[in-house]
């Protein structure tokens, strides 16, 4: 009989230790490019998360809005940063994904304002208007930034057919501006953005500004656009450059566990202060809470309710 208990003590204890091991819970995050904001930040928060929760979250490099929300829907990601106005195409099932509507996603927390940055290395190019007749990189094909600068040209009259538009990423983008390959590329990432601050630091970069007159025609066009200030400082610019911004969004599959989502907004926001990137600056519950129509991840509504805020959950 004390054989027998003590078999039994040993594999309780064995399953209780198997418990524990498996208790921690992984999620494969999409982010951006290197030289793009998703990626720097969205490592730094994935760091944090796992250090700081029961949650293991890997950070790996992303194709993008578009890309990113693909690879959640295979099933070979279960977290993605995304623009807001993409997240919105891919529910509603419009521009990006006409006809073939992704829904199997909630929106985990909105977190900064990812400004539409037209660089240019020409003083002479001041206005959208003037870019008409250059060579532009409008982003990659596809890409959440393509539709961006389709959206802003269409503002002031113009189409692809009225500039000689190339496709690239952002340093791409960059390097084909350095190389004198194009005259302008749209960047839509949170202000200052790598791909820009490592041009700046060889070359004079402009950043071609939007009036208001265009930004109240192109937010009654497409109500998800603000208008948004980059601050001189984040290139060396002479002044202040006005744009238009979308929101950068975390979004997680339906299936991810209530836990794991509770884990990531926790982890994140439970801890601002300690992330080591300037986009903590941005990051408020009020933000994270508001300026999105895709509805929350039960996770993530847990954690607000805690804190006395109610969101739209599926």
């Amino acid at each position: 009989m004390k054989k027998f208990v003590s078999l039994l003590l040993v594999v309780l204890t064995m399953a209780t230790m198997l418990a524990g091991c498996g208790a921690k819970k992984e999620l494969i995050f999409t982010t951006g490019s290197e030289t793009g904001t998703y990626y720097g930040f969205g490592t730094i928060m994935a760091g944090q998360i796992s250090d700081k929760t029961d949650t293991t979250v890997t950070a790996i490099v992303g194709s993008g809005s578009k890309g990113n929300i693909e690879l959640m829907k295979l099933g070979d990601a279960q977290m993605g940063l995304v623009q807001s106005d993409v997240m919105s195409y891919a529910y509603a099932g419009t521009n990006l994904f006409e006809g073939a509507a992704v829904t199997n996603f909630s929106t985990v927390a909105a977190l900064y304002m990812e400004q539409v940055q037209i660089v240019t290395l020409d003083p002479t190019i001041k206005s959208v208007a003037d870019l008409k007749g250059k060579t532009v990189s409008v982003g990659e094909p596809g890409s959440g930034v393509y539709f961006n600068a389709v959206d802003v040209l269409a503002a002031y009259d113009l189409t692809l057919d009225d500039i000689t538009p190339t496709y690239e990423s952002f340093g791409n983008s960059t390097e084909s501006l350095q190389d004198g390959k194009i005259d302008a590329g749209f960047i839509v990432s949170g202000a200052p953005t790598n791909a820009i601050t490592s041009l700046a630091t060889t070359n004079d970069v402009y950043l071609v500004e939007l009036d208001d007159e265009h930004i109240a025609k192109l937010i009654e066009a497409s109500p998800y656009y603000s208008k948004n200030v980059i601050p001189a400082a984040a290139y060396g610019l002479e002044k202040d450059a006005t744009t238009v911004a979308v929101g950068a969004v975390i979004i997680a599959r339906d299936d991810v566990s209530e836990d794991a989502v509770y884990d990531v907004v926790s982890g994140i926001f439970e801890s601002i202060d300690t992330l080591a990137h300037d986009k903590k600056n941005e990051l408020s519950l009020e933000f994270a809470t508001t300026g999105v129509d895709v509805p929350y991840h039960k996770g993530a509504a847990k954690y607000f309710a805690e804190k006395g805020i109610t969101v739209p959950t599926k």
